[in-house]
């Protein structure tokens, strides 16, 4: 099954050199399982464009084969049409957002029908702190939205610490709004936010932004009508998602949820599934019991994968590669961590993560921020360095 995508053309991604998005996505695009994860040396990185501003995420609408979306955390929107980058952004919010540390513009998510309704979404922290997910519209320009169509669709209070914002939007395969929020900052989760289910902190939250104004709860959400609980909560007990991803081909879904001070985690929700999971934040860090030799674990789900601070320190979620070029990676979840720079990958299947692999030729220096996904399945990499790379075969 396919949600919105074009079809993607089968051929050479080429050596690492200058390669421009395909004109248009023909051929099949890989779905299923496909082969085995070949050589961990059989992908490698392609240099996209360079010279960005702190770079957290890359997307572009449906059907968009020419250009690639980039957000700078400073709060600028930048557009890479045919590897190069232009020079006007395409949205710049730097008097609406605060940056600095964890703070910033973090995300954006264009609307499954933006072809002809031009709205996209944006996610970042105000001068306050505050969470803000607000929608603009297109100008006549393609290349340049209307900066006075911005209209506030969801907010949350952000402003006791300066960390954990989450920070990620995106459309679902059912066509509604996903947003990850983190649990309110400092360490430990001195709120409680983790378990309250009266806060939209530490949740990840399901919108239905075409049904009403600024949104409508959709009524199959869990906690829709209880009393004391948000009714636009979809799942909860997450430190801090730092992206997560539904598996185009599958609709399962991946959360990265960074850890506290032991231990980072990969959890898989496959489609289908019951809403409502606890993922344990924080009763649990990982597989363990938060600051305790012993908790209560009843009721929560525990992730596919973990790793220690020893490895690593922050985990960045990523997508399960469904592009062409590498036959050899369909299938497999790609993710990485923040400070270490690697990059690693893992199959979903029957319920446990398999094919567990390291990429080394695709680790990033500078902090490595975000994965991003084109039209085609084709994935990318950001980092903080103020870099854009795509992932291409290894030539």
């Amino acid at each position: 099954m396919r949600f919105g995508i074009a079809v993607c053309a089968v051929g050479a991604a080429g050596a690492l050199g200058a390669i421009g998005i395909a004109a248009g996505c023909r051929g099949q695009t890989a779905s299923g399982p496909g082969p085995g994860p070949g050589p961990g040396d059989s992908a490698a990185l392609q240099l996209v464009t360079s010279g960005l501003s702190y770079p957290d995420f890359v997307t572009t609408p449906a059907g968009d084969t020419t250009r690639l979306f980039v957000v700078e955390q400073t709060g600028a929107i930048r557009v890479v049409r045919h590897d190069s980058l232009l020079p006007t952004p395409f949205l710049d919010l730097t008097g609406h957002i605060g940056f600095g540390g964890e703070r910033g513009l973090l995300s954006m998510a264009f609307h499954p029908s933006y072809a002809s309704n031009g709205r996209f979404y944006v996610y970042y922290t105000n001068p306050a702190g505050d969470i803000r997910i607000v929608r603009y519209t297109v100008s006549a320009n393609p290349n340049v939205a209307d900066s006075t169509t911005g209209d506030t669709i969801l907010s949350a209070f952000h402003e006791t610490y300066d960390n954990h914002n989450g920070g990620l939007v995106l459309f679902g395969p059912d066509s509604l709004l996903y947003a990850g929020l983190g649990d309110g900052g400092f360490g430990g989760d001195p709120s409680g936010n983790g378990q309250n289910l009266d806060t939209l902190l530490a949740k990840i939250v399901r919108l239905d932004v075409d049904g009403g104004s600024p949104y409508a709860v959709p009524p199959d959400n869990p906690f829709v009508g209880h009393a004391g609980e948000r009714g636009e909560i979809w799942m909860y007990g997450l430190r801090n998602p730092w992206r997560f991803s539904f598996d185009r081909a599958t609709a399962d879904l991946y959360i990265a949820d960074v850890g506290q001070n032991l231990y980072e985690e990969v959890d898989v929700l496959a489609a289908g599934s019951p809403a409502g999971v606890n993922y344990g934040w924080n009763v649990m860090e990982g597989k363990h019991c938060y600051g305790a030799s012993s908790c209560n674990m009843t009721g929560l789900t525990l992730p596919q994968i973990e790793y220690g601070h020893s490895d690593g320190c922050a985990v960045t979620g990523g997508y399960v590669y469904r592009g062409t070029k590498i036959p050899a990676l369909s299938g497999l979840y790609f993710y990485g961590d923040y400070c270490s720079g690697w990059v690693r990958s893992f199959r979903y299947a029957g319920g446990a993560a398999t094919e567990n692999r390291d990429w080394p030729l695709l680790a990033v220096s500078g902090g490595l921020s975000s994965f991003g996904e084109d039209v085609c399945g084709e994935l990318y990499i950001t980092s903080l360095s103020g870099v854009l790379y795509r992932i291409v075969p290894n030539p």
